[in-house]
């Protein structure tokens, strides 16, 4: 390609044909060693530079060509992290460190990102070991293979150097560079395999603990402080020759839509006070890091390709430093009473749990608080103890409510965030005592002065009725009625509109139950002639059936439970059973029912006899209906009543969650992060939809 331009010194105007040089040197098929001055000259190429999109594309295909023979990739990875290692090591590190690591962040992200989507084969061959005769510069390298070390300085960067008008564009490159490297994920099948090859994330996974836990907690804390791009064009002159449509074209139109997501996302996002890059990104780098599972083989197995009794899945740190968090705020100590050993993240739960209440319309929010919750005692605890629970709830029930415009995995996180906090007793009884004055995004009726505990169980119910017209998922059903289960015991002043909506529930699927019931009989009647097709129909329809059986049942345990253990405290209820108590005739008599029904006539017959030894001639007002029911509410004492075991339903996860979860996080992260995938290359998750409804939506 002819001998190199002069590079001029710092602060002089590179020249296009340098710039043309540089790149085409580095994706050409010669190979320069690691100590060669190019090296240097290529990451110090200044920001405005422009370069026509299909050269980028050609660019791309040629360093895949080459790359085998010339080691480029690997080459720039590690200056990448000798970059790094010296922003670190030095004190007033000065601004052209930072410009050279961004610039070997961002290359680097360029071709890894072309490499990975591109590939096509049995696994990924990114040619990251470089040749046995190369010399390494004051063998920095060690026996570490390229990998370990550009994720561990990657991390180590993110961990220990503050977040700063110097820093931020770096630290968000550094994230979108993992998010690139960690996309090996994509490629992988929707069960994790002992043959999946991630080498970033392997490599991030073998990092020491207290790394680990140094990286979880900067992760999280990017997410609590939600910095803003600081835009001064002081600091940041690099980043601004000329206009702000010129931010980093040096690769044209493909930087904002190929691979530089933070300099174009820095410039789109400046007015959305809903984006933040910074913790949006650490976030997703933190699911993808919590949720990986590799999977092994046991050493003393030859495995075969289907056998999956010898392979187990090996310990994830990141998840477990998650699951170890404390509050900063506290000196926690174990249930022995001795202090912690090893190195723990401490965080401000104060502050964790205010965020996530204002980030909650944020599907990866959610996913990070089930995650907590799930997997962290320490920070349920402090949840369950919050006065203020409104900040979690109300948010939830608000994407609950809006549930045609969520995702159905969505819904089904924010169902089991419901479930979760509905095991303890002491959330049962707070939320009622919680009085919201009012909620403005519920359109259908006017909720003035109604408990968080009402909005719940209105809001749970209305999910129900939701699942039964558009999703029919079994699990949904299953985990809005086993949450209401859960608080029935614990209900208090239950408002007059939610007791309707619980009666109307039963009377709801009572409908669906009959209308189901009356189709099978006329089926059984009627396909008699044909066995084998009327008999598979019938089948399906007894299944449906017997599920339908158990909702209705489940839902005459939860007005028992109210009526056997909270009755004087709920007189709305008992007004709303009295109201539509003809929607319990039916199945008075019904084998699976009636001890249920027994529990609903006793208190039926008890204040029906109260309103007849009172009536008057004329009719009866609601409002005199209610006071005879609560003036009596005060002499009821239960005599005939029979006592049920309180029903108390627990969240487990599914034995293999990676299953869930790892195709879960990267739907979320390549939904939110703004850069096109090929969708041609994912095997983890199927595309049935548009690209760009993939790969753009929000």
């Amino acid at each position: 390609m002819g001998s190199a331009p002069s590079t001029p010194r710092r602060g002089e105007a590179f020249s296009p044909e340098t710039a043309e040089y540089l790149i085409g040197t580095f994706i050409g098929d010669k190979s320069f060693p690691l100590s060669s001055e190019f090296w240097q000259k290529l990451l110090e190429l200044p920001i405005h530079v422009q370069w026509p999109s299909d050269r980028v594309q050609e660019a791309c295909e040629l360093l895949a060509k080459n790359n085998g023979q010339t080691r480029h990739l690997a080459k720039i990875l590690f200056h990448m992290a000798c970059c790094l290692q010296e922003s670190m090591s030095i004190s007033g590190v000065p601004p052209f460190v930072y410009e050279k690591a961004v610039n070997a962040a961002y290359i680097s992200s360029v071709f890894l990102k072309h490499l990975i989507e591109s590939f096509r084969g049995e696994y990924v061959e990114l040619h990251l070991s470089l040749d046995d005769n190369e010399t390494i510069p004051m063998d920095v390298l060690g026996d570490q293979t390229i990998e370990n070390f550009v994720m561990r300085n990657v991390l180590n960067f993110i961990a220990s150097v503050d977040v700063s008008a110097n820093t931020y564009v770096l630290h968000l490159e550094l994230l979108n560079f993992m998010i690139i490297a960690m996309s090996t994920q994509l490629l992988c099948g929707p069960s994790p395999g002992p043959h999946d090859v991630n080498p970033f994330l392997d490599a991030a996974m073998a990092q020491d603990s207290s790394l680990v836990c140094s990286v979880v907690r900067r992760l999280l804390l990017n997410f609590i402080t939600r910095s803003g791009a600081p835009f001064n064009r002081a600091s940041y002159s690099v980043f601004y020759e000329g206009s702000q449509s010129s931010v980093l074209q040096r690769v044209g139109s493909a930087a904002a839509n190929i691979v530089l997501l933070p300099f174009s996302y820095l410039v789109s996002s400046r007015g959305d006070g809903s984006r933040n890059p910074l913790a949006d990104s650490s976030l997703h780098v933190l699911l993808v890091l919590i949720h990986h599972h590799k999977c092994v083989v046991s050493e003393d197995y030859s495995a075969t390709e289907n056998n999956k009794e010898n392979q187990y899945f090996s310990d994830n740190p990141y998840c477990k430093a998650l699951e170890h968090a404390v509050d900063c705020e506290l000196d926690r100590v174990d249930v022995e009473g001795n202090a912690h050993s090893g190195q723990l993240v401490k965080l401000p739960f104060a502050s964790l749990f205010d965020t996530l209440g204002i980030c909650l319309a944020d599907e990866a929010a959610v996913l990070l608080l089930y995650s907590l919750l799930q997997g962290n005692s320490a920070f349920l605890e402090y949840v369950l103890v919050r006065t203020d629970m409104d900040t979690l709830l109300m948010p939830i029930l608000e994407a609950l409510y809006n549930a045609p415009r969520r995702t159905a995995n969505q819904i089904y996180m924010l169902l089991i965030i419901l479930l979760i906090l509905s095991q303890d007793s002491s959330f049962n009884a707070s939320i009622h005592k919680l009085i919201l004055t009012g909620v403005p995004w519920y359109k259908e009726r006017l909720l003035h002065q109604t408990s968080l505990g009402s909005l719940l169980v209105i809001i749970l119910i209305r999910t129900v009725q939701y699942n039964l017209s558009k999703l029919r998922d079994v699990y949904l059903h299953t985990t809005c009625l086993a949450t209401l289960a859960n608080m029935a015991p614990h209900v208090h002043r239950l408002s007059a509109y939610a007791s309707q909506r619980l009666v109307s529930l039963f009377d709801m699927l009572s409908r669906k139950y009959n209308k189901l019931a009356d189709r099978r009989d006329n089926k059984l009647h009627n396909e008699k002639g044909n066995l084998i097709e009327g008999n598979s129909l019938i089948e399906d329809m007894s299944t449906e059936l017997h599920i339908y059986t158990d909702f209705l049942r489940l839902v005459l345990e939860i007005i028992n439970a109210i009526l056997t253990y909270a009755l004087p405290r709920n007189p709305e209820v008992v007004y709303a059973i009295m109201h539509r108590q003809e929607v319990f005739q039916p199945f008075k008599n019904h084998p699976r029912f009636s001890e249920l029904l027994e529990n609903i006539y006793t208190v039926l017959d008890f204040f029906n006899s109260r309103m007849d030894a009172q009536r008057v001639s004329g009719d009866w007002s609601v409002k005199e209906v209610l006071q005879v029911i609560i003036v009596n509410c005060r002499s009821w004492r239960g005599d005939g009543m029979k006592m049920f075991t309180q029903l108390r339903f627990t969240y487990e996860q599914e034995s293999h969650p990676e299953e869930f979860f790892i195709p879960y996080v990267w739907q979320l992260v390549l939904s939110r992060w703004g850069l096109t995938f090929n969708p041609a290359a994912i095997n983890l998750f199927p595309i049935d939809l548009p690209t760009d409804c993939i790969f753009y939506g929000g």
